[in-house]
């Protein structure tokens, strides 16, 4: 695969090309479906070798791209775009994870003996072909290669032009290993156009395209929901609340909130806003604050927050809700567990939501009022995520109710049909 970009500026060339993408992931997908275990986990330890064998051109390819965003993106842009050795590996621990986990293709569940004598079940199968359009993150590319392939799916995969060639990088490798297993290349696609109307032409193929998954900004994502014509698997906002209720351990309050905000900044499962309990405020506050100044956090704040730590200014109306995707915080100080429910659910954007309590009564409460994706207890909002959930990836987040919630990952990618056997059975 050309590790260059091509540039197109006639839309219904990119078109035909999109079509043409369309049609062989198609066909890669009815191949893809019948593909065996074995093969399947064959072509993902390929690719993680390949990934090692290959990583100096892989960083070689995102120095290019970092030197060139470094005109156009912000710093968090940045720190997703970049790719290191310790990336590699992690890609590379990924995919053999993914292949580590039970194939879910073709497994009967609930085969019953009806009245008739016929027996139902039913069979969980591929999506078909699911597009991916994602911004900034080349680790995207090899999340979504991985769940696709394990789960019987093609892939097409339209990443930002910002990250074209460590794209294409790791997309070559994903070729190879797909071919050392004998498996069509095709099955995973990246293309290689960064004309904006390839975008437009993925989200109108439903003749091709059986899902679409947005990863990237608000922008993006909207966009997608909003002229795709087909099913999205979506999240909009991280705007995610860590609650430290009355009865909480104090120490472990501090190092749940540090790590939720502190571990890194532009993540869609980072903490944004803080909420503590108004009798135990005058005591933890002050400590926090602390920390998070050290942390080069800007702090703003509820009239009782302010009231506890001089670090804390008082936040405008928009800091409520807000997805800051930096070094800023915001922090409200509650009258009690109901009044931390409601401000999430008027708040919240339903992604991930953590108390942090030594009172059973109150942490099962709270899991069951607040309705987010994933809702933790005394663990960090950074742990919403595909690998430390087992998933060994994910292909991203869902905050809708249908047809997968939380973090994606295999399970997410598949769907059932009824499969009947009978023995010359009529009605």
């Amino acid at each position: 695969m050309d590790q260059n970009a091509i540039q197109t500026t006639d839309d219904a060339e990119t078109e035909r090309e999109l079509y043409a993408i369309g049609e062989r992931a198609r066909t890669s997908a009815r191949h893809m479906a019948l593909a065996d275990p074995g093969r399947k986990n064959t072509a993902l330890e390929a690719i993680a070798e390949a990934l090692n064998d290959g990583r100096d051109t892989i960083k070689a390819a995102n120095v290019r791209d970092l030197d060139a965003g470094r005109h156009t993106l912000d710093d968090a842009a940045l720190d997703r775009l970049a790719i290191g050795d310790d990336t590699i590996k992690r890609m590379a621990d990924g995919l053999r994870q993914v292949a580590a986990l039970p194939d879910p293709i073709g497994a009967i569940n609930d085969l019953t003996y009806q009245p008739s004598g016929i027996q139902v079940g039913q069979m969980r199968v591929p999506l078909g072909v699911i597009g991916i359009i994602y911004e900034s993150r080349p680790n995207v590319t090899v999340d979504a290669a991985a769940l696709c392939i394990k789960s019987g799916n093609a892939a097409i995969l339209r990443g930002g032009s910002e990250a074209i060639n460590t794209n294409l990088a790791i997309a070559a490798c994903v070729a190879r290993g797909l071919a050392e297993a004998d498996l069509p290349e095709t099955a995973v696609q990246a293309i290689e156009t960064t004309d904006r109307a390839a975008v437009g032409a993925m989200l109108a193929d439903a003749e091709h395209i059986d899902v679409i998954v947005p990863r990237g900004g608000k922008s993006l994502t909207q966009r997608v929901a909003n002229n795709a014509q087909m099913p999205v698997i979506k999240h909009l906002d991280g705007v995610c609340h860590v609650y430290i209720d009355a009865d909480a351990d104090l120490d472990k309050a501090v190092a749940i909130a540090v790590n939720a905000k502190t571990q890194r900044f532009g993540t869609c499962n980072t903490m944004e806003t803080l909420l503590v309990a108004a009798s135990i405020a005058p005591a933890v506050l002050p400590r926090l604050a602390h920390e998070f100044e050290q942390a080069g956090i800007t702090l703003v704040g509820c009239e009782r927050a302010c009231a506890a730590s001089d670090a804390i200014e008082t936040a405008a109306a928009s800091d409520w809700g807000a997805e800051f995707l930096g070094p800023k915080l915001a922090i409200g100080v509650v009258d009690d567990l109901t009044s931390a429910v409601d401000h999430i659910a008027a708040y919240g954007s339903a992604h991930t939501d953590a108390i942090v309590t030594e009172n059973w009564s109150t942490a099962r409460y709270f899991t069951r009022a607040v309705d987010s994706a994933s809702v933790m207890v005394n663990a960090s909002t950074r742990f919403s995520d595909g690998f430390e959930y087992g998933l060994g990836a994910e292909i991203g987040v869902s905050t809708d109710k249908l047809h997968a919630r939380g973090p994606v990952g295999l399970l997410g990618l598949t769907s059932e049909k009824y499969v009947v056997y009978g023995d010359g059975h009529l009605r």
